[in-house]
């Protein structure tokens, strides 16, 4: 069978590389790789000759570009069960407390910020670029919202999240204002975070595990506030699918990058 996530664990170091495998869908996430990350996630949580992990994309164009335009997600037929296809897609949302360093080429956004929102710190390429396009398709982004702005400065992921596909945010960019920790050599990225990743994992494991769990502590009230808001939100100010298809087909072309 065909798998969507390539898991590749270093026993010698005790890193585990999960790598998004669908370069030729820019790694968006379809239904199988949801499922299969949230395996994945479930498997290291057992696995104690793994330490660390370090989370990338296939191909060299996306790290991820968020849910698969084509997935058809099932609705309950009611308003107040909307069910969010990617909510439990990250390390943190299926109890995974070993450190998980992103390590990203090319494109990065939409749906991959429920990824990098959840992951400890970012690596990054200086091919990278981040962004939401979910108002100029005519929908809220409301949960990437929420875990950016754990991580950005305010007026930084606001103007990335209203401004859509007409800008961009450079790996410079990222880096300056704290999305990204390191900027590497082009094609290093993966390297240097597995660098990373094995400093952590030759460390004692109870401490690396309680210290992720303590920097999760300091962001998950925020984050659990603003999730309960979420699905109002959307369901509140998403336009019909038919619209947002119709915006999308008609996409303005060019992008400002910053």
């Amino acid at each position: 069978m065909t798998t969507t996530v390539r898991l590749a664990a270093d026993k010698d170091t005790g890193v585990a590389v999960v790598t998004l495998d669908r370069p030729g869908r820019l790694n968006a996430i379809d239904l199988t790789m949801r499922d299969e990350l949230r395996q994945v996630w479930r498997e290291l949580r057992f696995d104690d000759s793994v330490r660390a992990v370090v989370l990338t994309g296939a191909g060299e164009r996306a790290f991820c570009t968020g849910l698969d335009r084509d997935a058809v997600v099932p609705q309950p037929g009611s308003p107040y069960m909307a069910d969010d296809p990617l909510l439990r897609v990250g390390p943190k949302s299926n109890d995974l407390w070993k450190p998980v360093i992103a390590a990203v080429t090319g494109m990065a956004c939409g749906g991959a910020f429920y990824l990098l929102g959840e992951s400890d710190f970012v690596v990054a390429d200086p091919t990278a670029a981040f962004f939401d396009p979910h108002t100029t398709y005519g929908m809220v982004s409301a949960y990437e919202s929420v875990l950016l702005a754990q991580r950005m400065p305010y007026g930084e992921v606001a103007r990335m999240m209203l401004m859509g596909t007409a800008e961009r945010i450079s790996a410079e960019r990222a880096h300056a204002i704290g999305l990204v920790s390191e900027l590497t050599s082009p094609g290093e990225a993966l390297a240097a975070a597995t660098d990373c990743a094995a400093v952590l994992a030759g460390y004692p494991a109870e401490g690396v595990q309680g210290t992720v769990r303590a920097l999760w502590a300091a962001r998950e009230s925020a984050v659990a506030a603003g999730f309960a808001q979420a699905p109002h939100l959307i369901a509140l100010g998403n336009v019909p699918g038919d619209r947002q298809a119709e915006l999308f087909a008609g996409r303005r072309k060019g992008f400002r990058t910053r």
